[in-house]
């Protein structure tokens, strides 16, 4: 099954996230372990793993790290990815989401509407990066994406 089965954040260095932060990220876990699509290429003459995967998802050493073990405990993969690439995207949908937990206290409908409009298109462009990012090494789908760029933010939270 090239599915992830049960996802680890390693967060031990951050600050306590804020009541939103934790809410976006018990909602991102949830979603993902209930439909997500994660498969490993295979490398060369060597197959990956089969699935169902645990992933563990940290940042060390200012790189972004996904442990992928199959659920009989095999070492299926680890890879590091810049955090560069992520920065500005981060940087923007934490803007545009403190402008959005704001909204929805204030304002009506129509404006809360358009200020999700633009939240759904940054998150839209940090799975994109995260997709690129993560070519040649996983394959996910779309949704999957979305879901653990959420995650990411939730780690840059206290990074």
């Amino acid at each position: 099954m090239s599915r992830i089965s049960q996802i680890d954040l390693d967060d031990r260095n951050l600050p306590p996230p804020t009541p939103e932060i934790e809410q976006e990220r018990r909602v991102a876990i949830f979603d993902l372990i209930e439909d997500n699509s994660f498969a490993l290429p295979a490398r060369g003459e060597r197959a990956a793993p089969e699935g169902p995967y645990h992933l563990g998802l940290a940042i060390r050493d200012k790189r972004l790290v996904f442990d992928v073990v199959s659920e009989a405990g095999e070492k299926a993969a680890e890879f590091h990815l810049s955090l560069s690439p992520f920065r500005q995207v981060v940087k923007d949908y934490y803007q545009i989401c403190e402008s959005y937990f704001t909204a929805v206290k204030t304002l009506p409908p129509s404006q809360i509407e358009t200020i999700d409009m633009a939240r759904r298109g940054i998150h839209n462009e940090g799975s994109r990066v995260l997709q690129e990012r993560l070519e040649g090494k996983a394959e996910i789908d779309t949704d999957t994406a979305r879901r653990l760029f959420t995650l990411i933010c939730v780690l840059h939270f206290g990074g």
